[in-house]
């Protein structure tokens, strides 16, 4: 595009905006030794966890999983159900903690670049295991809470694990919906968390003894409103928490629920780019677009073998590492032209487009380099050395047994926690974001309110904070970017603050 002021000309190159980031975690819960009621077990475990914390409630006003991107719903859709009655907390660190139904839920504050959301992800696993200890000293003798970090209960039930990511308001939806198909249904290559076994065999899938993504082959639509009833690749909720005019939240519901530290990375560095390229229409004349993503989603998840070609729109056919090869080289050549500040940090999209290479080089050599990286060959390798040692089949319970306690968050009783798997963030960093929120997102403001006059907070949400200042009416203070509300622009302010009114004159002013 061309700029002209008088006689000058000038290129200007549009570059999408920063892809501010975060994941919900659902967990599983089970009630050891005790009525296995998840909704009453969840309750239990965040209650116990926040009962010591100065509680400030979520503030629902804003709540609307009914819109829909696409500016209508289908006929029989179900949106969301708001549960304003199931424990609902707000935590120092800017993160939301309550119970989603029957799961006790983690979202993570808003975070400026992957790194970070792997980060304070991990923060909410020490969050989740805090809370087992918590409510571990409120039970009788002999019975615990204990949670899992994945996506299924293996008896056809699936929990999510959501991602969200800032995206221009100008921007189609079905621009969006239409490109990011594709990688949805190929990072599985790199996201799945593993699994025995298939919980849905009528769906194409009764011979698989072991497939690649947790949560696969529970989709059955490719766009859609609905989140837990046919499920679908895209979902089209349209709540962006932020300026409406301005913002879009992508609410993606398609991941599988990492413990490797690079996995997670992978997942939201590799989408984050995708939508950039979108965003700055990087994709030129490339067509990537699956006949059938609903048939291919599952059948990416069935090949461990990685071999198996995907039907093409246009009648070609091409392996998902194929696929994922070329949106890599469109995000390599999208940063040569424009950099990486979508990413948040050059550095961390540098580091992401490393990974990103490594990873496919892995897969397409041997996968098994990968054992420390990639959640579902971590697992597989584990059971596999398991099931040779025994001499079983991949029908026997034991096995089912294994793949569950991998995603155990107690350090005891994890398979996960006896691997030598690679970290990218430092441990203490990750107890410091249990308490403390990122300093580059309008979190910060959000979590250094909640430290400072938590009594004073009657509720918040990701876009507003309440007030109570003990006089009529109460003040609602908006968070309408997610990009304002930084220590850069408030730690100076709350700093010379002694009390929320004070705090409130000024931001008057």
């Amino acid at each position: 595009m061309l700029a002209c002021r008088g006689w000058r000309c000038t290129r200007v190159v549009y570059v999408a905006i920063p892809k501010v980031c975060g994941i919900e975690t659902e967990f599983g819960i089970h009630h050891a030794g005790g009525e296995d009621n998840p909704v009453a077990s969840s309750s239990l475990l965040v209650s116990a966890y926040v009962a010591d914390l100065l509680r400030v409630g979520w503030d629902f006003e804003d709540e609307s999983p009914a819109n829909d991107a696409r500016g209508f719903a289908r006929n029989g859709s179900l949106a969301p159900e708001i549960e304003t009655h199931l424990v609902n907390a707000v935590l120092t660190n800017g993160a939301r903690y309550y119970v989603d139904h029957a799961h006790p839920e983690f979202s993570t504050p808003e975070c400026a670049d992957p790194l970070e959301a792997v980060l304070y992800d991990k923060a909410g696993e020490e969050v989740l295991r805090r809370s087992m200890k918590a409510a571990d000293r409120l039970l009788p003798p002999g019975q615990h809470i204990v949670v899992y970090k994945n996506n299924s209960d293996g008896k056809g039930n699936s929990y999510g694990t959501h991602e969200n990511y800032l995206m221009d308001r100008s921007v189609p939806f079905a621009s969006i919906a239409h490109l990011v198909t594709t990688h949805f249904v190929t990072r599985q290559l790199f996201t799945g968390a593993g699994k025995v076994g298939t919980e849905t065999p009528g769906r194409g899938g009764s011979d698989v003894v072991y497939q690649i993504s947790q949560r696969a082959e529970f989709f059955e639509e490719e766009i859609g409103l609905e989140t837990t009833l046919k499920r679908p690749i895209v979902n089209t909720r349209d709540e962006p928490h932020a300026d409406p005019a301005r913002f879009r939240r992508l609410h993606v519901i398609v991941g599988d629920a990492n413990l490797c530290e690079v996995a997670t990375f992978l997942k939201m560095g590799t989408t984050a780019l995708v939508l950039a390229l979108i965003e700055d229409d990087a994709f030129g004349n490339v067509d990537l677009t699956l006949a059938s993503p609903v048939k291919a989603i599952r059948q990416v998840s069935y090949d461990t073998t990685l071999s198996l070609a995907l039907d093409l729109a246009d009648g070609r056919s091409a392996t998902a590492i194929d696929i994922q090869w070329e949106l890599y080289g469109l995000a390599v050549k999208y940063a040569e032209d424009r950099g990486l500040s979508c990413l948040g940090d050059e550095a961390v999209g540098k580091e992401v487009l490393k990974r990103w290479e490594e990873a496919l080089h892995g897969l397409e050599t041997d996968p098994s380099t990968l054992t420390g990286q990639v959640d579902w060959i971590a697992k597989l390798h584990l059971i596999e050395a398991y099931r040779d040692r025994h001499g079983l089949s991949w029908d026997d319970s034991r096995l089912a047994a294994l793949d569950l306690q991998y995603h155990d968050l107690r350090p005891e009783r994890s398979l996960f926690s006896r691997l030598d798997t690679e970290t990218l963030v430092d441990k203490d960093a990750v107890g410091e974001a249990v308490t403390e929120p990122p300093r580059r997102t309008r979190a910060y403001f959000r979590g250094q309110c909640l430290k400072r006059w938590s009594s004073s907070v009657v509720s918040a949400n990701w876009d507003s904070l309440v007030f109570d200042l003990g006089e009529d009416p109460l003040r609602r203070v908006p968070m309408m970017d997610p990009l304002r509300g930084t220590a850069a622009h408030t730690e100076e302010l709350l700093d010379g603050s002694s009390s929320p009114l004070e705090l409130l004159t000024l931001l008057g002013r």
